[in-house]
């Protein structure tokens, strides 16, 4: 069952949500050639605190591995998942999705970006154009009575006409006291299907896309997970609440 959100948890929502794009705003200005992931996760890790909230991906268990890091970093071919290292330098040319999950006051915010690190390739610039546009044009889709395949359909319509792969492997998910709830949100799939979508839901909406095939493998730390063919990947999300009036995205920046 999809967890409808009163209005109580929609104010936590909020709140959680401004923090997590917040940190990820602030991070991301910290992007720039020669600094290492390890040194951005830290930074991501202390803006977190600063907020008085947790990561909510340091620790998250999956089967008996627990996540390492504060924040997911990951660079180039990497789709998702990265680990900060003090021996991944970033480079002009590089690209690095920075993915922010934090928990405050019960409920978890959750956004993510993809930045250019310097100049990069004219193609790898369309990669992440297309991938943040397929973004909002699958939030554009969660309306109260669509259905959540039409998310997943207008994403992979839109990304696969431009020529680069749909990832099939990670999906967007339902976000609240939990990291992933119900439902799940893949970035490929037929219009008119999956659950019906109702006011009061709050969406995790995060189309991942390859700028050669749509196939991923992970790597052997168990978490992170890499384009099969070595091409970049992209990777924007933003956490959304259905309501009557349209979809609303929560993972807005505090002004400063």
């Amino acid at each position: 069952m999809i967890p409808i959100k009163n209005s109580d948890a929609i104010k936590r929502m909020r709140e959680s949500c401004a923090i997590a794009a917040t940190v990820l705003a602030r991070l991301k200005a910290q992007v720039r050639p020669g600094i290492t992931t390890y040194d951005l996760d830290q930074i991501g890790r202390d803006l977190i605190a600063s907020f008085g909230a947790r990561s909510a991906c340091h620790g998250y268990q999956l089967h008996s591995r627990r996540y390492p890091a504060y924040t997911c970093l990951s660079v180039n071919e990497e789709v998702v998942h990265g680990i900060g290292s003090l021996k991944r330098i970033l480079r002009d040319g590089d690209v690095i999705a920075l993915d922010v999950v934090v928990e405050y006051d019960g409920y978890v915010g959750d956004n993510a970006t993809t930045v250019a690190v310097g100049a990069i390739a004219p193609r790898t610039a369309e990669l992440l154009a297309a991938t943040e546009e397929a973004l909002a044009i699958g939030i554009r889709q969660a309306q109260v009575g669509n259905r959540i395949g039409d998310i997943s359909h207008a994403i992979q319509t839109f990304v696969e006409a431009r020529g680069f792969g749909v990832v099939r492997e990670m999906v967007g998910h339902g976000v609240g006291r939990e990291m992933h709830e119900e439902p799940q949100i893949p970035n490929f799939g037929r219009k008119n299907s999956g659950e019906k979508i109702k006011a009061g839901m709050t969406l995790a909406i995060e189309p991942m896309v390859n700028l050669g095939s749509y196939r991923v493998r992970t790597l052997a730390d168990g978490w992170t997970v890499v384009t099969a063919d070595g091409s970049p990947s992209a990777h924007f999300e933003h956490t959304v609440l259905t309501t009557d009036s349209g979809p609303e995205i929560l993972t807005i920046p505090r002004a400063t």
